[in-house]
């Protein structure tokens, strides 16, 4: 079968490879199309944490089964996939926690992901969504990173809340956030960015972050004003700028990831008691909830799915994805 692999930062490779055989408990599925990561921008780069080459991408996947071996699946049924291979066993496992399993291998960046025809996974990692289009399907992963990010934040309604990043983590963590009964503003220094998250993406205010930074009364403005803050830049200047919009008993989030070392002013995060937290992948009730969002048409697929990709296409022009000019939002690979 055909496959992508990235072999070093700025390398990928068609490869021919063998299918995978079907152990007891697996499916075989067909990919059918694939969202494109921040994460597998990254590892292209070659600035991605957790990484190591040569590696097959990919972890936002639409497929259908193509055969089993002892699983209720049928084939021809449309799946999503959960990209997160967990052991069950240890304390985060037993706790319900399999996101962030002390163990974990996550498909596309531990072990090889969906930029191949095939693959064999147990059926536990399945969903299956009849009631979606492929290019839904290939959003649920992502937006269920936003959801659980959400979820980790306890939003209440009324609550007033700022993402940091307009990015498609950003961008998602509005549209839940306001579903959760926030109000919401965001922040970036993106003017097209900033626009179309107040325009499609439940963004009631924005903040120029450029403009915010040459003119510090409008800083001061803004200060201390949030609830709950959301850091989704990966951005190490403005992840350790996250706690000063934070208001007094308020939480900042981490769904962003910096490969190194974060600084916090400890006196000024304690006088707030804030709530620090890291939110990681999302766990298979969030992947649940998103897939109801999309079904009820809650969520502006239309303007988040913004370029595509043909499989045999992606090693030549996958470096266009990380140009500013294309203003890439969810770029798909189609098969």
């Amino acid at each position: 079968m055909k496959s992508i692999s990235c072999e070093q930062p700025g390398s990928l490779i068609h490869q021919n490879i063998s299918i995978p055989p079907l152990k007891p408990g697996e499916v075989q599925i067909r990919i059918r199309q694939i969202g494109v990561c921040g994460t597998d921008l990254h590892a292209f780069a070659g600035n991605q944490a957790f990484f190591t080459y040569p590696r097959i991408l990919g972890h936002e996947i639409a497929a259908t089964v193509s055969q089993t071996n002892g699983s209720p699946f049928q084939p021809g049924d449309p799946v999503v996939v959960i990209p997160y291979l967990h052991c069950g066993k240890c304390s985060a496992c037993q706790s319900g926690k399999t996101n962030c399993c002390s163990n974990l291998k996550v498909l596309g960046v531990h072990t090889d992901g969906a930029m191949q025809e095939y693959m064999s996974l147990s059926g536990d990692l399945l969903l299956a969504c009849p009631q979606l289009s492929w290019e839904e399907m290939a959003m649920v992963e992502p937006l269920s990173v936003a959801a659980h990010a959400v979820k980790r934040a306890g939003i209440q309604t009324g609550d007033e809340v700022l993402v940091m990043g307009c990015g498609p983590i950003g961008l998602a963590i509005m549209v839940f956030a306001h579903l959760a009964g926030a109000r919401v503003t965001a922040l970036d220094t993106n003017r097209n960015r900033l626009q179309l998250a107040k325009d499609y993406f439940f963004a009631g205010t924005t903040i120029d972050a450029k403009q915010m930074e040459s003119t510090p009364k409008k800083k001061t403005n803004f200060s201390s004003a949030f609830q709950v803050v959301f850091d989704a830049t990966g951005n190490k200047q403005a992840m350790e700028s996250g706690p000063y919009f934070a208001g007094h008993g308020g939480s900042f989030i981490l769904v962003g990831l910096y490969k190194d070392q974060l600084c916090f002013h400890h006196p000024s995060i304690h006088a707030k008691e804030l709530s620090l937290l890291c939110s990681r992948n999302a766990t298979k009730a969030d992947f649940l909830e998103v897939i109801k969002v999309l079904s009820q048409k809650k969520f502006p697929t239309e303007k988040y799915h913004t370029h595509d990709l043909p499989f045999d296409e992606v090693p030549e022009r996958f470096s266009q994805l990380t140009d500013p000019s294309m203003q890439v939002i969810k770029a798909m690979i189609t098969f």
